[in-house]
């Protein structure tokens, strides 16, 4: 599978080269995002502007990977999302509260959420 990446000091922005997630897929796209150089310690925002279809399983592996980070304490943001994938993943898991419109609104999400943990670790 090939994917789009850039790197940013503490985000990593991936985007999957394909137009459809499927049960084909599914598996290969977990693990291959989960393995991706550059991921340890960065936050994730997954740039799904070139997928316009999924099905139940390409939605879970999406799903899988975005928990994946918050279970490393990381943040994951979801962007360029079409309106019915969209409404797949609002459908499927309501704890999926990173969904950016654009591209500067993922960033700052995953940015925010980094300051939060910063600031609350000092606290302790």
């Amino acid at each position: 599978m090939e994917f789009k990446i850039d790197t940013k000091e503490k985000i990593l922005v991936v985007q999957p080269q394909i137009s459809s997630l499927d049960a084909n897929l599914a598996d290969a796209f977990v693990k291959e995002v989960s393995d991706l150089p550059g991921l340890e310690g960065r936050n994730l925002i997954l740039d799904l502007a070139l997928v316009s279809n999924t099905d139940p399983a390409g939605l879970q592996a999406i799903l899988t990977v975005y928990n994946q980070q918050y279970d490393s304490s990381l943040s994951c943001a979801l962007t360029g999302l079409n309106s019915e994938l969209l409404a797949q993943i609002k459908a499927a898991d309501e704890n999926v509260v990173n969904l950016a419109p654009t591209m500067l609104e993922a960033i700052d999400l995953v940015m925010m959420e980094d300051l939060e943990r910063e600031l609350l670790g000092e606290d302790e």
